[in-house]
């Protein structure tokens, strides 16, 4: 028997530091000979701190939000008594529950399941055997099962991997890179910090086969500074790779030398576009450059250079292992295999999870996150992080692959997929990733430095209720320019938020501006707090709460809110129990 605690960063911030702590307290108490297991994010995120208890037989039992105190109640009974905990169990072997039951995994495979930090765990579930393989064959033969396996790279362009090692491998030259896009900052993505955090050496195994197939002796993975666990990860795992000859030089008596390097990257959202990565690898400001030439011709130092993200790289031991037709007979005709999609938002179950190309929205969402939390209605999902679009309820029956997606104005993006209901106000949502957007542009084009700073001045204006006739059709008008006028990726789909609510909610924007009402009660200068005085029952925790002193009336008679004088923080509505305080 033995325990597994999930350790990756969702499960340390929500208390498994202190679970792990715990369990060796018991095991030392009752002297037992128990391993314990730290492990990655295995995706359920709404369930952390997640314990598993794993018995002699094979079979898994998982608890979730496990406390210290639970913990010694799982060793008193289940443990020691043999009987689980059934009604603090969130899944077994036998039973897998719904967020995990739809899901194939490939890519996150081995997250939630081994140790990141033991390479033995890798090795003992197959790992650098398909590097093995790669090198008994040819470098085109490689790059040709990658073919076959229809993998696109999974950070957002969609670009057929293949296609980039052949390049690379063609352009002339003895120097050449491989570089790991590791620079995830879409808000609401944590897919690739899960894979370098759960499963490490899938990554750094990917990128030594790509770079026996390109041709290239050195690789960068290029991380945010900002997943100091997911750097340290990496960092051990190549040190114990290069131990054991599965990194450096003579790999497998081949004869193929690679090493693998990390460095961190400053937080420049900017950076996730590969010629800024590869300036700021070189120790420049992340700025884009125009292309042709591409970096598979002039990358980094002017070499050819290699750049796919963490979830392309840790898709190909398996592709090489399964064979490409294995990956190609999941997805649709044009989005082969899985993708790994960050679920946040207004969603019951959050996490991660990885599903087959072709699955609809309203499975991912519905079947698979379980729905809306708090039993309230769904009005978008933001596919592609702030430079993807807003997908409203009438098309969440189509399939998330990479065609459909692009044609309702959104993008597939790296993955995130943020749900929002009935209380988000779409014009607020826009105009939150556009100051992202603006906020992050490195300044290098006219049309995104100051195309997206005069929308969003327009989009402020309008959540102020201070909107003129004429606002939506500059908006559009701008936001073209915009898209049409920018260099590279960043400032292309900048206007994808503000497009995309446009399109499916322009209602939202006429009640703001000819109506100066927010339909959603969101915006502040749009709205007024007042009690109803048939609800009130006097209790006075309202006016107890109320930062600004707004709220007077006499004990168990009703209250009243002074408009004048109101901040509209919303503490009265938090804590009224009677349903009184209305927002208008």
């Amino acid at each position: 028997m033995k325990i597994r605690v999930g350790m990756g960063s969702c499960g340390i911030a929500a208390g498994s530091l202190k679970v792990r702590e715990r369990i060796v307290e018991e095991i030392e108490r009752r002297g037992l000979d128990l391993q314990v297991q730290p492990t990655g994010c295995i995706g359920m995120c709404h369930n952390e701190p997640l314990l598993d208890v794993i018995t002699g037989d094979g079979r898994i039992f998982t608890y979730g939000h496990v406390t210290p105190e639970l913990v010694g109640e799982i060793f008193e009974k289940h443990i020691i008594g043999g009987v689980p905990l059934t009604q603090h169990l969130v899944s077994t072997s036998e039973n897998t529950n719904d967020f995990l039951k739809e899901q194939v995994r490939v890519a996150l495979r081995n997250c939630g399941e081994i140790n990141p930090e033991c390479i033995d765990d890798y090795l003992d579930r197959g790992g650098y055997q398909a590097l093995k393989q790669a090198l008994s064959s040819t470098p085109e033969e490689v790059i040709q099962e990658i073919r076959v396996s229809g993998l696109r790279g999974r950070g957002g362009a969609g670009f057929p991997t293949w296609f980039k090692w052949q390049a690379v491998r063609q352009n002339p030259g003895s120097v050449k890179y491989v570089v790991c896009n590791a620079d995830e900052g879409d808000p609401g993505a944590f897919m690739d910090r899960s894979i370098l955090e759960g499963d490490p050496h899938s990554v750094l195994e990917g990128m030594a086969i790509a770079g026996y197939a390109t041709g290239a002796k050195h690789g960068f993975i290029y991380c945010r500074a900002e997943y100091p666990l997911a750097v340290r990860r990496l960092e051990l795992a190549i040190a114990q790779a290069r131990e054991r000859g599965l990194l450096g030089r003579n790999i497998f008596g081949s004869g193929f030398t690679f090493e693998v390097a990390v460095k961190e990257g400053a937080g420049a959202f900017v950076c996730g576009e590969e010629t800024a990565l590869i300036a700021s690898l070189e120790g420049e400001r992340g700025m884009p450059r125009l292309k042709p030439p591409y970096p598979a011709q002039y990358g980094y130092w002017g070499k050819p250079t290699n750049i796919n993200n963490v979830e392309t790289y840790a898709n190909v031991p398996w592709i090489i292992s399964h064979g490409g037709k294995a990956f190609a007979s999941m997805g649709t005709e044009k989005s082969k295999g899985t993708k790994v999609f960050a679920l946040a938002g207004k969603i019951r179950r959050g996490g991660l999870v990885e599903v087959p190309m072709g699955l609809s929205l309203r499975d991912v969402i519905f079947n698979i996150g379980g729905g809306i939390k708090d039993n309230r209605r769904f009005k978008a999902v933001q596919l592609g992080g702030p430079s993807g679009g807003c997908i409203p309820e009438s098309l969440l029956d189509i399939p998330v692959d990479y065609e459909s997606i692009n044609q309702t104005g959104a993008i597939m993006g790296s993955g995130g997929m943020v749900v929002m209901d009935d209380t988000t106000c779409m014009v607020d949502v826009a105009r939150f990733f556009l100051d992202f957007t603006q906020k992050e542009s490195c300044g290098k084009c006219v049309q995104c430095r100051i195309g997206t700073r005069r929308m969003l001045e327009i989009l402020e204006r309008i959540c102020t209720g201070e909107g003129r006739p004429g606002d939506e059709e500059l908006l559009e008008e701008i936001a073209i320019q915009v898209k049409e006028g920018s260099l590279c990726g960043l400032g292309q789909s900048a206007p994808n938020p503000v497009l995309t609510t446009l399109r499916y909610f322009r209602e939202e924007y006429t009640a703001h501006i000819n109506d100066k009402n927010c339909p959603a009660k969101q915006c502040k200068a749009l709205i007024t707090y007042r009690i109803d005085p048939a609800r009130c029952q006097g209790c006075g925790a309202c006016a107890r709460k109320c930062p600004a002193k707004c709220i007077s009336g006499e004990k168990k008679k009703p209250h009243v809110i002074d408009r004048e004088l109101c901040l509209k923080c919303g503490n009265c509505l938090d804590v009224c129990h009677y349903n009184a305080v209305i927002i208008e």
